[in-house]
């Protein structure tokens, strides 16, 4: 298997909300009931896919691809949100996030940041603070899709 970290093009459009969902489906599922992992990704009848397509576009965003097919994905924008780390769950625990973290940690120091702040899930908040990130506060309430309280937590990452 060859695995390679990139930057996103558009036509990683499709495949990284491929990976979106089936994290959110298949791996947020623990941490969350099946109304919130519904309304956080909802089928792709649902989606704007253009949308999507900009946001990932107007971010500086990365992909993992084995045998080049995307499996996870990152991005960072330029007020220093990391605002998406997701890795298809086939390919979960083989360091991938983990790579793509560095990766966004190393382009944010090139581009003067000197903190990165995310907003993590409670599926993610382990993996965040095995990077370095700290959590700042628990959100019970603030974020909502499709009027679903989904919770999650403000962490931060002090860059060097």
């Amino acid at each position: 298997m060859s695995t390679t970290l990139r930057t996103y093009v558009p036509e990683d459009a499709v495949p990284t909300w491929q990976v979106y969902y089936a994290a959110v489906r298949r791996t947020a599922i623990r941490d969350y009931t099946e109304e919130q992992v519904q309304a956080w990704a909802p089928d792709a009848a649902d989606v704007d896919a253009d949308a999507w397509a900009a946001r990932r576009a107007a971010a500086h965003t990365y992909v993992v691809c084995v045998d080049d097919i995307v499996v996870g994905f990152s991005d960072f924008t330029d007020d220093g949100l990391l605002d998406m780390l997701f890795v298809h769950p086939d390919h979960s625990g083989r360091g991938i996030a983990r790579m793509l973290v560095e990766k966004v940690q190393s382009e944010a120091g090139k581009r003067g940041l000197t903190q990165l702040i995310t907003h993590a899930s409670r599926t993610a908040r382990p993996a965040f603070e095995s990077f370095g990130f700290v959590v700042d506060r628990e959100n019970p309430t603030n974020q909502t899709r499709s009027g679903v309280i989904i919770p999650n937590y403000d962490m931060h990452y002090d860059l060097p």
